[in-house]
């Protein structure tokens, strides 16, 4: 400043390490009782406001959940809080409805079974009260609508059989207003049928009556309706491992492991391919798609990881098939640390931006990584997820779960990151500046059971670019956090952070658990 005195910022303290409780779980299992694999859930995702919880399992199911928490004092927590309501409740969920979203299939031309199993499930912007969604297989993505229908019943019949006798006789109408007579077989009485009633011979009798029902709303019930809106199919030859959708509100992404495709919501037959990592020659192939998202708010920009570690942001107003990438995000690999696993534990398995659109978080089979979008040059800061495990990679690769797809989430302020483990353990960090925290959580009713001291580590600012440290979670290497051996077919891959609260959502086997702090 001209002749005055600097003024400096404090440096702000990080947050507290957060204490969480268990909240709900939805499907618990009884002990020995046998999961089956049909339950098991694939997908989870909080829409927006935070009100409505989607899963999806393998057995094509997708499951809703809204929240009744706030409905209790009639409005949302936000308005709540702005008229200072006191508010000591944490965010409670009850089920709301489930559907049928895709059905096993066979593709006759590769003679391949597509399964029924639900990919990814996205929220879409509500209209007229009604929950729309996208969900995903490997190959077909549906549009829903969800919406509360009032139950018709039907109340009375147009036609009293008592004052119906023959096909002759003069009947009334019960809802006619007019006077006007009928005849009880339909027919009116100042028409010309002469011709015909010649020609017609009618039993003895006469004919019945023709009683047609009355439906109206007999009641204030209301019944959960999911219709699929659109289909849109036929657009990728590999298995879709994302979809996402944009801020405009109008378009979506979806990507499979060579090619992204964009779409608009309301065209169900024609995309355009935005992404094509393909080769001329497919043994030149090096690389796959491995996860796509859009930019929160700004509609032109999107970011898609690969197998090789390396997140690209692309600008889709660059050109109309993106295949040079605006900005290369990637960490150079420390020398003398190469081995065979290298490559496969360096592959992403799930990208998520931030709230503010500042930073990507990024899931490898060891580590979170974050990264600022304005600087390329490496992360800002990378946590151990389950360190302990590197020795046992030989053990990983021979039963497959090298190749387990964990996923990530931040917290909408933005101060702490989330992601899955083993022995349905999942791990929260602490991504502010100066921050220690590395929580151990199990999914169970009792989170906190396997949590052990977190010594201290260093940390590395967001804003500097000088040193690159690694941070470090709570465990030492060769044992799990409760020094037990490791269970490697109990694994939680799926977890979801509530948009504004400190709440999180993730999935062990076919149960849900929600934990609050």
């Amino acid at each position: 400043m001209n002749g005055g005195d600097e003024v400096v910022a404090a440096p702000v303290d990080p947050p507290q390490p957060l204490e969480w409780k268990f909240s709900q779980v939805f499907g618990e299992r009884t002990a020995g009782e046998e999961v089956q694999e049909v339950d098991i859930i694939s997908a989870i995702e909080f829409d927006k406001t935070g009100d409505h919880l989607a899963t999806g399992d393998r057995g094509g199911r997708v499951v809703l959940f809204e929240r009744t928490d706030t409905k209790d004092h009639g409005g949302s927590r936000r308005d709540l809080e702005r008229l200072d309501y006191p508010i000591g409740r944490h965010p409670e969920f009850r089920y709301k409805t489930e559907f049928q979203s895709h059905e096993p299939e066979f593709d006759y031309l590769k003679s391949l079974e597509i399964e029924e199993k639900i990919n990814k499930i996205r929220w879409c912007q509500t209209a007229n009260g009604a929950l729309f969604l996208l969900s995903t297989n490997d190959k077909t993505i549906k549009f829903w609508k969800v919406q509360e229908k009032k139950i018709k019943k039907i109340s009375d019949m147009n036609l009293d059989s008592s004052k119906a006798v023959g096909n002759c006789s003069v009947a009334s109408s019960s809802n006619s207003l007019s006077p006007r007579p009928y005849l009880a077989n339909g027919g009116c009485p100042d028409r010309s049928y002469s011709s015909l009633s010649n020609e017609l011979s009618f039993p003895p009798g006469g004919i019945p009556s023709l009683r047609l029902p009355m439906v109206v709303v007999a009641s204030h019930e209301t019944n959960l309706v999911a219709r699929c809106r659109r289909v849109y199919a036929h657009a990728h030859d590999y298995h879709i491992n994302s979809i996402s959708n944009n801020s405009d509100g109008e378009t979506f992404i979806s990507a499979d492991d060579l090619r992204i495709n964009l779409w608009n919501l309301e065209i169900s037959n024609q995309s355009f391919n935005i992404v094509d990592v393909k080769p001329a020659n497919m043994e030149d192939l090096t690389e796959v798609i491995t996860s796509a998202e859009f930019h929160p708010s700004h509609c032109n920009m999107l970011g898609y990881s690969s197998s090789k570690g390396s997140i690209r942001l692309i600008d889709l107003r660059q050109s109309a098939l993106c295949d040079s990438h605006a900005k290369l995000f990637e960490e150079p690999e420390p020398p003398g640390t190469r081995s065979f696993f290298t490559e496969i534990i360096a592959s992403i398995s799930d990208i998520k931006f931030g709230k503010d659109g500042r930073y990507i978080l990024s899931r490898d089979y060891m580590t979170l990584k974050l990264w600022d979008i304005n600087m390329d040059s490496g992360p800002v800061s990378t946590f151990q997820v389950h360190e302990y495990l590197r020795p046992k990679l030989c053990d990983l690769y021979e039963n497959d779960s090298i190749f387990d797809k964990f996923e990530c989430c931040l917290s909408g302020d933005g101060l702490r990151v989330a992601t899955g483990s083993y022995s349905n353990l999942f791990r929260v960090f602490g991504s502010s500046p100066g921050s220690t925290e590395a929580t151990t959580l199990e999914a169970s009713k009792n989170p906190m059971r396997r949590q052990v001291q977190t010594p201290s580590r260093p940390s590395r600012s967001l804003s500097s670019s000088l040193t690159r440290v690694v941070r470090r979670g709570a465990e030492s290497p060769g044992v799990d956090a409760n020094g037990n051996s490791f269970d490697f077919t109990t694994k939680l891959l799926h977890l979801a952070w509530h948009p504004s609260e400190k709440s999180i959502a993730c999935a062990a086997a076919n149960s849900l658990y929600m934990y609050y702090a």
